[in-house]
């Protein structure tokens, strides 16, 4: 795994090379302090909790992380240091594990930077921190999985613009697919197993339920199945393009 660490402090030192990180954490924090304590209605509600956060991070995600995920091969192809790193004595997964988990890291580090908001929190009320460090878990695995579809699909194309398109149309599609209205439309004439699989898709069955401090082990596997498949469809991804 040594060659592994090597790329990810690499792929994690390029995020600070230039200016575009610092921007990154900013917005993602000031619009984290936005949703919270405003649009969340934090002080009208007068409860002492982080439901407002963790209710609107994952449309907080939908936006952001597409952003990030976007430049981790679109980048490489259309600058062409992709054929360079295809010749290091690495193999295609341990470079995609390595780039995918520079990324996430970095957005657990925005994530980690949310920290006064839990702080105000506890300076103003007593809050169940216990269900609150859940929901941080929760989220940061998340966005793994946000990050490993953008990851692929950033695979498929040389346009960063068109990646993130498409991945936050198919990270759309996977916070809504649990929805009512969606599975009221699927019930109508679906079978019943093929909406409960509709509902066990969403990122928000898995993620809400944690973010509430039930933790279950299934949550996690969910969200670990979906980073890995993920991961290995970027894989094969890569191999076709190299074939080519």
């Amino acid at each position: 795994m040594g060659s592994v660490k090597v790329i990810l402090n690499r792929e994690l030192a390029s995020y600070f090379a230039t200016p575009v990180a610092y921007i990154f954490i900013i917005i993602f924090l000031v619009l984290s302090g936005i949703f919270t304590f405003y649009l969340g209605h934090f002080f009208e509600r007068a409860q002492a909790d982080l439901s407002s956060f963790f209710n609107f991070i994952p449309w907080l995600y939908l936006v952001l992380v597409p952003a990030v995920a976007m430049r981790l091969w679109s980048e490489e192809r259309r600058s062409g240091t992709i054929e360079l790193l295809m010749t290091l004595p690495i193999s295609t997964g341990k470079i995609v594990l390595a780039k995918f988990l520079a990324a996430w890291l970095f957005i657990g580090l925005a994530l980690l930077l949310t920290f006064p908001i839990w702080l105000s929190v506890n300076y103003l009320g007593e809050p169940d921190n216990g269900v609150i460090l859940a929901g941080y878990i929760g989220a940061w695995f998340m966005s793994g999985g946000f990050l490993a579809i953008g990851s692929c699909l950033s695979a498929t194309t040389k346009n960063q613009i068109i990646a993130f398109i498409l991945t936050l149309v198919v990270c759309f599609l996977m916070i809504v697919s649990g929805f009512p209205i969606v599975q009221d439309v699927l019930s109508g004439w679906a079978p019943l197993w093929l909406v409960d699989g509709f509902a066990n898709l969403s990122f928000l069955t898995h993620f809400d339920a944690i973010s509430r401090g039930v933790i279950d082990l299934r949550d996690f596997v969910y969200f670990l199945v979906l980073i890995a498949a993920w991961l290995y469809a970027t894989v094969l991804v890569i191999d076709m393009k190299k074939a080519d």
